[in-house]
């Protein structure tokens, strides 16, 4: 594979199956308690970034209604194009989360729930470390990503011969990474899934 093949897999993966993977991960609420919680630790009025924002629900979608200003992005042009439909107060922008740039202090939060892991293991501390310059200080930062390290394809994602790939660091790695970008480590959990299973972060720029 060359360098932007993954890439190109993870966005024409999204780009096939954005309803479908709504509907087996059941999106309307799979992450809705993490973003009441996250709402909880915001000021009103708030601006959010969701790397990664896929279809804009609920992380989005949620965050508007409690008066947030948020921003999506997603490398997944149909992603964006339903976000855009089912959340029109928010903004979106359809780009690769390593290329993406916003000044310095530019958000209160920025969330990032299984996205990371589908940028390739070399990339993922720069971008954490961009993370880490838009947060303002005392910003949030909520992630989802690898527990265990593994690299790979499904090449029959949620039964629909359409290929997925990904790209995971262990846990004290991402905890490492995060740590290296100038964040504190608030939280960590597993969160369970299948056999296995993925790291939640919660993790702030220092004051």
């Amino acid at each position: 594979m060359t360098g932007e093949e993954p890439k190109d897999l993870v966005r024409r993966g999204y780009d096939a199956l954005s309803l479908r993977y709504d509907e087996a991960y059941d999106s309307d609420t799979k992450y809705r308690h993490w973003v009441a919680d996250l709402h909880a630790r915001l000021a009103p009025g708030s601006r959010v970034l969701d790397l990664g924002c896929g279809s804009g629900v609920p992380v989005v979608r949620d965050l508007v209604r409690a008066g947030h200003r948020v921003t999506g992005v997603d490398i997944s042009e149909t992603q964006i194009d339903r976000a855009r439909e089912r959340v029109p107060q928010a903004e979106f922008i359809r780009a690769d989360a390593t290329s993406v740039t916003f000044p310095v202090a530019t958000f209160d939060a920025v969330v990032s729930l299984y996205a990371l892991i589908h940028v390739p293991l070399e990339e993922q501390p720069p971008l954490l470390e961009k993370i880490a310059s838009w947060l303002r200080p005392g910003g949030w930062f909520l992630c989802v990503t690898g527990q265990h390290a593994w690299t790979g394809t499904d090449e029959n994602w949620l039964g629909s011969g359409v290929t997925m790939w990904w790209s995971h660091a262990d846990a004290d790695t991402n905890r490492s990474w995060i740590a290296r970008a100038g964040l504190t480590v608030d939280h960590e959990e597993i969160v369970p899934e299948g056999d296995g299973g993925h790291a939640l972060f919660w993790a702030r720029r220092p004051l």
